[in-house]
């Protein structure tokens, strides 16, 4: 979905995966990530959530958690991060980022809320009484008194399957009080996900009925007298949606696929993010008019209506020769792709394959490599780690 963006926006990318990989620098089966464009995204989208009194954490799922590319994000001004679960925040604070949210989308299991505690999350989310107690009695251990965000849901929202629960919006100033009332903790604010999403028969960002009973809280909630609520706006963020949720009401917002360029807005509309990471492979062996290339991280996001995959395959460095490819579908594992040899494009063993998505590497067995320097025309690549953020024993 990303490739011919990619070609045309950020060509270098796509080029210097390709020389480093055929130099030996770049395993097989690993996202390459452009730190240089992260860095610059990161910087845009943390300027305009300034200037919109936004608070910005950054979502590293989908790029491993890598190190360094958490570093970029640093650099780029957005200093925290949201944690989708735990071992996003153990990587996450082994990368040097402050841990700003916790627990949404993934609660904190019960025997781990004191190592989580232990990171000082700024606000951690809660979907019932129970989970709050644990939160609060961690955070209790700890000598702190841990600021909680209820995750809310009202009769018409929407959500992915699987990620159902909260408290009912009808009853928020009940669960304030009673988050108050929780030993270690205190009620700061509400969350769901996703708040908006992306449309694609409109080729827009639109709101979900989530977004509305956020605010609808948050109006009950002002009216028993509380004031300074956080307002925390998951979903499909990039700078350009920024000035509308703050007109809204929001105070944080969670910039994940925006940091590389690669939300679903970015493959309808040219935004200044710059697309940041391809997933490169290369040619294992032919057979049957194919040429089958290494798999590990072929996730094609099902955001997207199906489409015909295609990828760069070549020795030397281009953004041409470009060939279509079947990955296999989610029922079977994706051990390799398969590559049409028949064409015009004639893959030898040993090419370079380079690919488009939208990646989702925590849920991938594949390597995810920064590289900075290209912005510069100086490449250089930086720690290779697997996909939960660990440095990896490549090459050993």
């Amino acid at each position: 979905m990303f490739l011919d963006l990619i070609r045309r926006r950020n060509p270098a990318l796509i080029e210097q995966a390709i020389a480093l990989h055929q130099a030996g620098r770049l395993p097989a089966n690993s996202y390459v990530i452009d730190l240089d464009a992260v860095e610059a995204n990161a910087r845009h989208i943390a300027g305009i959530a300034a200037r919109h009194g936004l608070k910005a954490y950054a979502m590293t799922k989908q790029m491993g958690r890598n190190g360094s590319f958490c570093r970029a994000v640093a650099r780029g001004g957005i200093a925290k991060a949201v944690a989708v679960d735990v071992e996003c925040a153990r990587a996450t604070h082994r990368a040097g980022m402050g841990l700003g949210h916790v627990g949404h989308l993934v609660q904190v299991p019960r025997f781990e809320a004191d190592a989580v505690a232990a990171l000082a999350p700024d606000h951690w989310t809660v979907f019932n009484r129970e989970k709050a107690a644990e939160a609060g009695a961690a955070a209790a251990r700890r000598g702190r008194t841990q600021a909680l965000l209820a995750r809310i849901v009202a009769p018409g929202d929407t959500f992915y399957r699987g990620h159902e629960g909260g408290f009912a919006a009808a009853d928020i100033p009940a669960v304030a009080d009673a988050l108050d009332a929780t030993p270690g903790a205190r009620f700061a604010g509400l969350t769901t996900f996703p708040a908006q999403l992306f449309d694609h028969a409109l080729g827009q960002v639109k709101p979900t009925p989530n977004l509305a009973t956020l605010f609808d809280a948050a109006e009950a909630l002002a009216r028993t007298g509380r004031s300074g609520i956080e307002i925390n706006t998951p979903g499909t963020t990039s700078a350009e949606i920024l000035p509308a949720l703050a007109e809204a009401g929001a105070t944080q917002i969670e910039p994940g696929h925006g940091l590389t360029g690669t939300t679903p807005l970015h493959a309808v509309r040219d935004l200044p993010e710059l697309p940041a990471v391809v997933y490169l492979s290369e040619v294992s062996h032919l057979t049957g008019g194919e040429a089958f290339c290494f798999g590990g991280g072929l996730y094609v996001d099902p955001v997207f209506p199906d489409y015909q995959i295609r990828a760069v395959v070549a020795r030397e460095p281009t953004v041409a020769s470009l060939a279509p490819v079947e990955i296999p579908g989610p029922a079977s594992i994706d051990y390799y792709g398969m590559i049409d040899a028949t064409g015009p494009v004639k893959p030898r063993v040993g090419d370079s394959v380079v690919f488009g998505f939208r990646p989702q590497a925590f849920v991938t067995r594949a390597y995810v490599v920064g590289v900075a320097g290209l912005s510069k025309g100086e490449p250089a690549v930086e720690t290779i780690h697997d996909a939960f953020g660990r440095p990896a024993d490549w090459p050993q």
